[in-house]
């Protein structure tokens, strides 16, 4: 069954449906989903570029490596463990931020829809 039973038309103007059409393929999701996340209270964010994920490709095989290194030197004892354990959280950390500033949907604040538009409620 599905989640969402109820249905609901929406008339627009020219402006406003060509301004839900631009902002839902900016971040790339359907017209229905950017609408949900504003409802909810979340600003949907502009869709990353390729660029982002390759960069994230190369962090996550960093940080899996860096987690193979550590397992052997953990085993062997060869490394100063605490340190190498330091830098390898703080990659995690920069993966984890980085997710959550450029893809994660920003939670708007009370009223700064509003202000954002001039005092019109868009």
């Amino acid at each position: 069954m599905r989640n969402r039973n109820v249905h609901v038309q929406l008339w627009l103007n020219r402006k406003e449906a060509d301004a839900l059409a631009h902002g839902a393929k900016k971040c790339g999701l359907t017209q229905s989903a950017y609408l949900r996340h504003l409802i909810t209270g979340f600003e949907p964010r502009p869709a990353p570029t390729p660029d982002y994920y390759a960069f994230m490709r190369s962090l996550y095989s960093l940080g899996n490596n860096l987690n193979q290194i550590a397992q052997k030197a953990h085993m062997l004892g060869a490394i100063d463990a605490q340190c190498y354990d330091k830098y390898a959280r703080l990659a995690e950390e920069a993966i984890v931020k980085i997710t959550k500033e450029i893809v994660e949907p920003r939670k708007i604040e009370k009223g700064e829809l509003y202000e954002q538009n001039d005092g019109r409620v868009m």
